[in-house]
């Protein structure tokens, strides 16, 4: 059996590769939805345990819509992690929001198309509908920007992430649409990963890296994996600082309203339950169903 930790971090291979990081272990998992994108790395930050798991697989190997959410995030779970801090690139939809600075959204839209295991109740005959109204955990997010901002990091505090399929980048049809919904930034992999930490009741927010201007842009290049890669480098040693001085001031025992989203919302009656689904979800509703 492994340890349990309660803080767990999705991101690049690279956010572990910090000089503050010590006693460091690696676990193979296996879940009931399947193996994770790499082994769990697990070391020491600020004397706390802190599980890292590079969502795109060791040598970015899975694209936005083959990533195994479900897997990632049951493994984290299995794990006891009960806070995730996600970081990811993105690109920004608005003037004010420029490349090299970091947004803490507060909303989410989901434009993804493939069947990228949006639900862990999928096929298994129990129905349960999760409040996803605000999708990112408000209270681990204010702690975020602060890290950021005690970092000397330009933060937004709050924003639309709108999460499109990938793997391609948009068209400028496309990013002018999004820009007139009123969404901020744009990624490829924030969905269905927040919701999938809502239905396992864990606390879920993303500091999202700013890269470039998408297409929208007039006077500046359109979006390229260079242009990304390069923002993404300049910003790993901020990232790395602020998720140190967030994991410091997290209360790993803090308990918050999306610890107890699936309370009331699990619709199946417990004797309807098979037991091949009983087992299945045990590591998300076992303490619900039993």
């Amino acid at each position: 059996m492994t340890e349990t930790v309660s803080i767990g971090v999705i991101g690049g291979s690279g956010l572990y590769n910090m000089p503050d990081l010590s006693d460091i272990t690696s676990y193979h998992l296996n879940t009931p939805f399947g193996q994770p994108s790499a082994d769990m790395v697990i070391g020491t930050l600020r004397g706390k345990r802190v599980a890292f798991l590079p969502r795109h697989g060791i040598g970015h190997v899975h694209s936005p819509s083959t990533v195994p959410y479900r897997a990632n995030i049951c493994a984290l779970k299995m794990l006891g992690v009960r806070h995730i801090i996600a970081v990811n690139a993105c690109g920004s939809l608005r003037e004010d929001y420029a490349p090299g600075h970091i947004v803490i959204p507060n909303q989410l839209v989901d434009l993804t198309k493939a069947d990228r295991g949006r639900s862990f109740f999928d096929n298994t005959g129990v129905v349960a509908h999760v409040s996803v109204a605000d999708p990112f955990c408000p209270e681990l997010g204010a702690i975020i920007a602060d890290a950021v901002e005690s970092v000397g990091g330009v933060v937004h505090r709050g924003g639309v992430f709108v999460t499109v399929e990938g793997p391609r980048f948009s068209t400028r049809g496309e990013s002018m649409i999004f820009r007139q919904w009123g969404c901020s930034i744009i990624g490829m992999t924030t969905s269905p990963e927040a919701f999938l930490a809502r239905e396992a009741e864990i606390a879920y927010t993303t500091m999202s890296h700013i890269t470039d201007y998408d297409v929208w842009h007039q006077s500046e290049a359109p979006v390229t994996v260079e242009m990304v890669i390069h923002t993404m480098h300049q910003n790993l040693t901020l990232a790395q600082r602020a998720l140190a001085a967030a994991i410091e001031q997290l209360d790993e025992s803090a308990d918050w309203a999306c610890h107890h989203a699936l309370e009331n919302a699990i619709m199946t009656d417990p004797a309807r339950v098979s037991t091949e689904a009983r087992e299945r979800l045990r590591p998300i509703a076992g303490r619900l169903l039993g």
